[in-house]
């Protein structure tokens, strides 16, 4: 055991502490100093150590003494003394020592309390309050201290001690030295010990850890506009006294959690005849096939690198400024953020407002699986409009499951992404319906191997705060009270972060961050991830598929299962690509062409290969590769066929690059606004200009 300080708090039961100190001497080989002081006088008791040993480790209060009277014959000095000594001394000294602890960052409180406190015991009710308001003050100095590596528990020992000495009989006096209980205290005090806010009894060598234990209860009112009656009470009383399936709870969170849900199933109505969550099942089959009407939603660069930053991308990433930089000539959405327009349908309320035969609890609706498919690349900025519908609800016993298809259309009424949610509604299954659906897209496993790739990333403790600015403001992933309603500890990531972190990693990884490769992505949420964990992506790839689980490494659990991404393997432009020749800007292209066949000696004089990105309201429409490098020089569709890189790439929108050519834009004034984008060597746009300017009508 590590040398370590101990106070020891000195009262009347000066016996029963020199024990205690004997026992560190032998097993430490310690010294000790003596103090007179009252524990009154707290800070002279810590003063003397630090003066003695230059710091405190850990306070054992135990000061003590005995005015036993029955309640009825009670003065108010025998009150006043014992919590003077028992409540208010383990106060004061524990208040002098506690700032010292928090500097050095570690500490070890033991507050003595008393079976007399826990159970109460004739003649001791002055005793017995100030012993429980010591458990009272040592849980919340748990509490305060855990951040600073503060532990602190409570004892309720038995020992054979001055103050017992003419209570217990000789034989089971002997039995119960006060050093058969010195080793709990000891091990509470370890380094190694992590236990804080416990509560344990000691005696003759047994030690047991006391929890609280509560019923689960009775609401006495079924609406939140009703009273309750004394009546109601009286008849609820078994309910309100019944411990099968109890409760344990260990803080005042887990305590109000099962109120909280509770209160939010009360009905709104005036008065509720039937279980409103059984008949909500019941009638959930009347769900399936209700559409819900298109929601609006508009954007900005500004939504898209929020999101961006919401599911990790750094700076310090490859092609970083693709996603992050709207000027960015390769600027782009990633492909997971299909899933913000579409979940407008879910917090809007418009889809539960649909379904009239059906109302969940939202306080029990867990996210099940997630599905997207990217039907054409997301635009950088715009209005984009959502429709859903209920495609199948499931039952699944404990619950019910919600499949919802989705479909996210641009202004001109092109698809561009699907999504399909499952949702898992607890409580609201056993109402007859079918356990499986052929319309639900399904998760796969991963092959049984060593993954092809494996990255880690650690989350950020900030990053629900980031991340529900794009729109899933749901407290549970912020507010601990919140959190605790819906059971966790504290608040949890938000699982389509987590998604939306995996599916960056494979589109970096598998598609070179080429967002037209992104065809579709799914997933199963496993378990909650606590801010601050690492996630740990493995990945396999099989033909264009390519399969990943996400686990947590502090713990090892499977957070993302059953995932998988599909991508386009292609070499050149999408088949979105296909209709580049409709454009109006392919006139323009063609125009290149014939002014470089007039004149293949600029070929020489540029020497760079020119790739060109043509947008059509923001999606990128058609690719045009000037290649002025190799041979004599030519214009294609797509990609460079030599699978060179590119000199310098240019974006601009499909009606810009007419008016460049037309002579109504400035390419410069283009660049400096925006609306023409470069990246590579721009400088080689000047030679360029020889081939843009306008020359004859096109």
């Amino acid at each position: 055991m590590k040398q370590t300080l101990y106070v020891f708090i000195l009262g009347s039961n000066v016996k029963f502490i020199a024990v205690f100190s004997s026992i560190f001497l032998i097993i430490s080989g310690g010294v000790a100093v003596a103090n007179y002081d009252s524990v009154e006088d707290g800070d002279k008791v810590v003063q003397t150590a630090l003066d003695s040993f230059g710091r405190v480790d850990i306070v054992i209060n135990n000061a003590g003494i005995l005015r036993d009277r029955s309640f009825a014959r009670t003065s108010d000095t025998d009150w006043d003394l014992i919590h003077r000594v028992h409540l208010r001394g383990s106060f004061l000294v524990t208040r002098a020592a506690f700032p010292i602890m928090k500097k050095q960052n570690f500490g070890r409180i033991i507050m003595t309390a008393s079976t007399s406190g826990i159970y109460g015991n004739f003649g001791q009710s002055n005793y017995s309050a100030a012993k429980l308001g010591l458990l009272g003050l040592s849980n919340t100095l748990a509490i305060e201290g855990q951040k600073y590596n503060i532990h602190c528990n409570t004892i309720a020992p038995t020992g054979g001690t001055r103050l017992t000495e003419d209570i217990l009989p000789q034989d089971l006096f002997e039995q119960l030295k006060p050093d058969l209980v010195a080793p709990l205290v000891l091990w509470l005090c370890h380094e190694d010990c992590d236990e804080t806010g416990g509560l344990f009894e000691g005696a003759g060598g047994w030690f047991a850890k006391y929890r609280w234990e509560r019923a689960k209860g009775k609401f006495c009112r079924t609406s939140v506009n009703e009273g309750v009656t004394p009546e109601a009470v009286r008849d609820n009383w078994d309910a309100i006294t019944d411990f099968t399936d109890s409760d344990h709870p260990s803080s005042n969170r887990e305590a109000t959690a099962s109120l909280a849900m509770g209160l939010q199933e009360l009905s709104t109505e005036p008065a509720v005849t039937s279980n409103p969550t059984s008949a909500s099942a019941s009638q959930g089959l009347s769900a399936r096939g209700v559409t819900v009407p298109p929601s609006s939603f508009t954007y900005s660069p500004d939504q898209l690198i929020l999101y961006a930053l919401g599911v990790g991308v750094s700076r310090q990433d490859e092609d970083a400024l693709k996603f992050l930089y709207e000027n960015d000539e390769d600027f782009s959405a990633l492909p997971t953020f299909a899933v913000i327009p579409s979940q407008s349908v879910l917090f809007g309320g418009k889809l539960w407002h649909q379904m009239s035969g059906y109302t969940p609890n939202l306080a029990k609706l867990l996210h099940g699986e997630m599905y997207i498919e990217i039907v054409k690349p997301l635009p950088t900025s715009g209005t984009l409009h959502t429709g859903a519908k209920v495609a199948d609800v499931l039952d699944k016993g404990s619950g019910a499951v919600l499949i919802l298809d989705s479909e996210t259309k641009d202004d001109s009424g092109s698809l561009v992404a699907k999504n399909q949610w499952s949702l898992f509604i607890v409580g609201d299954g056993k109402f007859g319906g079918p356990r499986t659906s052929n319309v639900a897209i399904p998760p796969f496993d991963a092959p049984n191997r060593t993954p092809d790739v494996t990255e880690e990333y650690k989350t950020s403790i900030d990053q629900p705060a980031l991340y529900r600015l794009s729109g899933d403001k749901n407290p549970l992933h912020l507010d601990p009270s919140f959190a605790a309603v819906g059971g966790f500890s504290e608040p949890i990531l938000h699982g389509l972060c987590t998604y939306g972190i995996a599916g960056r990693i494979i589109l970096k990884k598998f598609c070179g961050n080429d967002v037209q490769k992104f065809k579709a992505m799914k997933a199963r949420f496993a378990k909650p991830v606590i801010p601050g964990q690492t996630l740990v992506v493995d990945m396999w790839k099989e033909g264009s598929r390519v399969f990943y689980m996400c686990s947590v490494k502090e713990t090892g659990q499977k957070c993302l299962t059953g995932g998988y991404v599909d991508i386009v393997e292609t070499s050149g432009a999408s088949e979105s690509l296909s209709s580049a020749s409709t454009l109006g800007s392919a006139a323009c292209f063609q125009e290149i062409s014939r002014r470089l066949a007039q004149d293949p000696s600029v070929v020489k004089s540029i020497n760079a290969i020119f790739l060109w990105n043509i947008n059509s309201k923001g999606t990128l429409a058609g690719q045009w590769t000037v290649d002025l490098k190799n041979g004599s020089g030519s214009v294609h569709e797509g990609e460079p066929k030599t699978g060179e890189k590119p000199g310098v790439k240019i974006t601009l929108e499909d009606e810009d690059m007419v008016a460049l050519m037309s002579g109504k834009l400035n390419a410069q004034k283009a660049f400096l606004s925006g609306k023409l984008k470069a990246s590579g060597n721009i400088m080689l746009m000047q030679k360029l200009q020889g081939l843009l300017v306008p020359q004859s009508k096109m």
